[in-house]
């Protein structure tokens, strides 16, 4: 690498290439919430190491879509919502009411998750206790912090995740003795939409479109530095399959060929007292560690990254000249950190409207296909020149496994809602 020096010294801008981890691990460790936790721990429970295949290519394909962000912003100088409102105000419109429902609903959830986490390891305090109480903490942390302050943090709660979860995985390899013999990569009956799931949650949410915005803040602009964010990318994605792979373990050793299930969130809490009772009481806490971490870097990715794309969104659609280093000044960022907070604890005490999460689910099934698709048109367009900035054939393989992945979802969840 040709250094530029400056009074004997590397340039800034060399010494930022240097820096080979940009925000690529903020946005995977955003997009594995306790979803991804319950799906894996499942999957193992119920087939062994079968699924280490897909929990691959769904890292993969990820990798693909952050790429494809990533490239979109660096070699195009335009933001997604500005890609976006090119394609005509439909994909603008669709992503404006879509944040605004979604937002109200995540809300709620994200921080019920921290909370279930939470409550298992300190009781005292009751659920909505702590949902009220990390929302607060997440608030604070965006509203008046910095984004230095903000991915401190992330990186703290990432590596805190990763330690816990891959270190239980550990404690309990001697008991895969008997399994590896499933890691054979195969696709039982009846287990193809599980399989798809699985691969398509691998890290995956909305938060994906906010990549370019923590380039933004990581100072990394233009096409030069297109190598350095794929190689960021693709270690977030690596870290996010080694934890995954961890999950699977976990559910693999000790589930495995029992009548023991994991349902839902509240499974985990369960998952962790049986670490706890076969292993020791400190592995419980560890893996409680590693579930709380999980959640809470989705809240606070979530809050500072989606509230990036809003705000960005309410700019392009007044068409105003805010910089992009001022969109998080801004009126539109501030109200929907506030958006994220305040509202949601409603639903805490009133619970969850039915026909609200219906209105949700079915949005946010259609968000990742809107976004590989969209990612394709742009990155695919006689407007977009050059050997560093079009796609490839590769790239165009992946999205296109991302598009048809991702609709088949779509569908599979909608008829799950409507029908």
């Amino acid at each position: 690498m040709n250094q530029v020096l400056k009074d004997g010294k590397p340039s800034r801008q060399t010494s930022q290439k240097r820096a080979l981890i940009g925000p690529g691990l903020i946005v995977a460790a955003t997009g594995v919430g306790a979803g991804d936790l319950v799906a894996a721990l499942v999957a193992g429970s119920k087939y062994g190491l079968v699924f280490l295949w897909a929990i691959l290519i769904g890292a993969l394909l990820k990798f693909t879509l952050n790429e494809g962000v990533g490239r979109w912003h660096l070699t195009s100088g335009k933001t997604i919502l500005e890609g976006w409102q090119s394609l005509g105000k439909w994909a603008t419109g669709y992503f404006g009411v879509y944040s605004v429902i979604w937002g109200l609903v995540y809300g709620a959830a994200a921080t019920s998750s921290c909370a279930l986490a939470m409550s298992a390891m300190f009781p005292a305090i009751p659920l909505w206790g702590w949902a009220v109480i990390h929302g607060l903490v997440g608030f604070s942390l965006i509203w008046w912090g910095r984004f230095k302050t903000f991915e401190n943090v992330m990186n703290i709660l990432i590596a805190l995740m990763f330690i816990t979860v891959v270190g239980s995985a550990v404690l309990v390899l001697p008991d895969l003795n008997g399994l590896w013999h499933t890691a054979v990569p195969k696709l039982p009956d009846g287990s193809l939409f599980y399989a798809l799931g699985l691969i398509g949650g691998v890290g995956g949410s909305i938060t994906m479109a906010s990549y370019g915005y923590w380039l933004q803040e990581h100072k990394w602009k233009g096409s030069d530095f297109v190598k350095w964010m794929r190689v960021d990318s693709a270690i977030a994605y690596i870290v996010t399959a080694l934890f995954t792979i961890s999950l699977l373990i976990l559910g693999a050793a000790l589930l495995y060929g029992t009548n023991a299930s994991i349902n839902g969130e509240q499974g985990l809490v369960s998952f962790a007292s049986m670490l706890g009772n076969e292993l020791n009481p400190f592995v419980r806490w560890l893996f409680l560690l590693g579930f709380w971490s999980a959640s809470f870097t989705s809240v606070l990715g979530v809050w500072n990254g989606v509230s990036y794309l809003f705000a960005d969104f309410v700019r392009t659609v007044r068409k105003s000249k805010i910089p992009n280093e001022k969109l998080s000044q801004t009126k539109a960022y501030k109200f929907y950190v506030l958006w994220l907070t305040f509202p949601p604890m409603l639903l805490h005490f009133i619970g969850k409207p039915v026909g609200l999460i219906i209105v949700y689910g079915a949005l946010g099934s259609l968000f990742m296909p809107f976004l590989a698709i969209t990612l394709m048109w742009l990155l695919n367009s006689k407007k977009y020149e050059g050997p560093k900035n079009r796609n490839h054939w590769l790239a165009n393989t992946g999205l296109a496994l991302c598009v048809v992945l991702f609709i088949i979802l779509a569908v599979n969840e909608l008829i799950g809602f409507f029908i």
